[in-house]
C-alpha cells in the first residue's frame, strides 16, 4: 500500500496564541486511537519552534546555514504524520478529519504528498 507524508502547516507568530477548548485533547485522542486501529498511521510528531531550528542551502557549489526563527515565512511545517492508505483519497479524508478535531478559531493546513517509493540508493 502507499504511503503518504502529512505535512502539518501553521503561523508560528498566530500559533503562539491559540488555547485548547475543553475537548481538544479528548477528540485528538480518539482520533488517533482510531487510526492507529486502522494500521494507517505509521508515525506523527509536532516539530519544535523555528526558533529552534536550521536551514542549510546547496547553491552554486557551496553550502549555508541560518537559524531560526524564519519569520520571513508566513507558513512553517509544525508536525508531520506518516499514512499508509489504499489511495489519496484516503489520505487526504485522515488528513481532513485530523484537521476537523482543532477547535474553530485555529487556523492550521495540511499538505499531502505521497511518497516516491522508487528503489534506495544503497546505504554506504
Amino acid at each position: 500500500m502507499p504511503r503518504y507524508l502529512t505535512l502539518i502547516r501553521i503561523d508560528e507568530q498566530k500559533a503562539a496564541a491559540f488555547e485548547a477548548d475543553p475537548g481538544f485533547e479528548e477528540r485528538m485522542g480518539a482520533l488517533f486511537e482510531e487510526i492507529t486501529k486502522a494500521g494507517v498511521m505509521l508515525e506523527t510528531n509536532g516539530l519544535k519552534p523555528t526558533s529552534e531550528g536550521v536551514r542549510v542551502k546547496w547553491s552554486g557549489g557551496a553550502l549555508s546555514l541560518t537559524d531560526g526563527p524564519f519569520t520571513e515565512a508566513r507558513e512553517v511545517v509544525g508536525g508531520y504524520a506518516m499514512l499508509q492508505c489504499k489511495d489519496m483519497a484516503e489520505a487526504v479524508e485522515w488528513t481532513r478529519r485530523f484537521l476537523a478535531t482543532h477547535p474553530v478559531g485555529w487556523e492550521v493546513g495540511a499538505e499531502v504528498r505521497q511518497f516516491d517509493e522508487a528503489p534506495q540508493l544503497p546505504s554506504a
